[in-house]
């Protein structure tokens, strides 16, 4: 273990209570939902009731398919002011989750409603369904969005995503856009509650308006519009040690690029067999308006390549994303925790930090601690204090008696970690049981953010 000399302490008066940013954001989307569902509410009571039960029950489970459809979109529309408040890796998570609300929802309607109307015929359910989409204008839409929302839905099983190429994925995933213009198009002819009133017409155009508008803006317009601003290409490629590299990107008006040290980027380096693959990388060192730079351990085929990059190389940027930043910091001091190549946005934090910051990076031996001699020189100008933890996985050195020793003080500070995800748990543990407050903990589940 090495550790930099200890730094003159000055300490600060904790800083003034406020609502924290998560809160509000989460807030906000909460309360955006509970009133849409009130509205959904009352539009399915201003639409009349079937006679049927089943019928009814099966409407108003269409009605709030649709709404979590709606909301899903959101989730995962990238827009700036959720994802720095919230991170994307949370928005994906709840995007999730959402994803099974909309699946069982959907069923329901559609289970209910085949066997609403088949009470009332002489047809078995699976002819009353086919019945219905032979004769109801807009119900054969219905039926192949929902086919293709199981389709995706099963290729989004954790079983079914770790056998899949992240592109295929992804590749698949965009059907659902082709789903969500079949359901609103159902909606529209079959919707009792679309056609009951005008202002149930306007709220439902608002509705899936808003969410469509919301992806187009957050993922398609705002990425073209910032590359096309800012023009980004490489500028140099510098070797770390034989598994590490960094890239050197610059561009122009860069200093007008709302990027801050912790948050990442969606890259594509546009060479020929490059171009269609986004990697997500954090920047390593803080932006500064003149430069961007990210540090990557060369993993695979894919990572590998980037050795290889020519400077000139036209670059392709969405972002920046992600929560794990120093606007959600609620204590004057920090320590900054790393394993491996996640010191890349560590690094760039500690750049960025004011106050007093406890830097623990784990490595498994000194040969792996990337960026190593950037860190000392860094915590030396900025007072921090540095300790580089050596050794195998077993025993465990960040266990809580080990971040207590090191870390004196640690409840009163906030904590930022950054590692592979089975360190990361295990510190997680560690600080869950030393008492460390859950609004000081800040980290993103995000294993290619190094």
């Amino acid at each position: 273990m090495t550790t930099a000399p200890r730094a003159p302490r000055v300490v600060q008066p904790p800083p003034a209570p406020a609502l924290r940013p998560r809160v509000v954001a989460r807030t906000g989307l909460y309360a955006l939902l509970a009133a849409n569902a009130a509205v959904v509410a009352v539009l399915f009571v201003q639409g009349g009731f079937a006679s049927n039960a089943l019928i009814v029950l099966g409407r108003l489970a269409g009605l709030y398919g649709a709404l979590f459809m709606a909301f899903q979109l959101l989730l995962v529309a990238r827009l700036p002011w959720l994802d720095r408040r919230i991170g994307m890796d949370r928005l994906t998570s709840w995007h999730r989750w959402t994803g099974f609300g909309v699946l069982w929802t959907l069923l329901a309607h559609v289970v209910l409603i085949t066997f609403g109307y088949a009470q009332a015929s002489s047809l078995d359910p699976l002819n009353q369904l086919v019945d219905l989409a032979e004769t109801v204008e807009g119900v054969l839409r219905a039926v192949v969005a929902f086919a293709l929302l199981l389709v995706i839905g099963g290729a989004s099983a954790r079983a079914a995503r770790r056998r899949m190429a992240y592109e295929t994925w992804h590749f698949l995933h965009l059907y659902t856009y082709v789903a969500v213009v079949l359901a609103f198009t159902h909606q529209v002819a079959a919707g009792t509650s679309f056609a009951s009133s005008s202002w149930g017409t306007a709220y439902w155009y608002v509705l899936w308006g808003g969410a469509l508008g919301a992806v187009f803006a957050g993922r398609l317009a705002l990425p073209l519009w910032r590359n096309g601003r800012h023009r980004l290409r490489v500028t140099a490629v510098v070797p770390e040690n034989d598994q590490v590299v960094s890239v050197y990107v610059t561009g122009r008006d860069l200093e007008r690029l709302p990027a801050r040290a912790g948050q990442f980027f969606l890259w594509r380096f546009l060479t020929r067999d490059r171009w269609w693959q986004a990697n997500p990388f954090s920047l390593s060192a803080a932006p500064d308006g003149r430069a961007l730079r990210l540090t990557v351990k060369t993993a695979g085929d894919g990572t590998a390549a980037l050795r290889h990059l020519k400077p000139g190389t036209r670059v392709f940027a969405e972002g920046p994303y992600g929560a794990f930043t120093a606007l959600h910091r609620t204590r004057p001091d920090a320590v900054l925790i790393a394993g491996g190549v996640g010191v890349t946005p560590i690094r760039a934090l500690l750049e960025e930090l004011d106050g007093h910051a406890v830097v623990v990076y784990r490595v498994t031996a000194d040969r792996d601690a990337v960026l190593y001699d950037e860190l000392r020189d860094l915590a030396a100008a900025k007072g921090a204090e540095l300790h580089l933890v050596t050794g195998p996985p077993v025993p465990d050195r960040l266990a809580p008696a080990e971040l207590a020793r090191l870390v004196p003080d640690l409840t009163g500070r906030d904590v930022f970690l950054c590692g592979p995800p089975p360190m990361m748990n295990a510190v997680l543990g560690s600080l869950r049981e030393l008492g460390v407050p859950g609004p000081q903990i800040h980290f993103e589940r995000f294993s290619l953010a190094g």
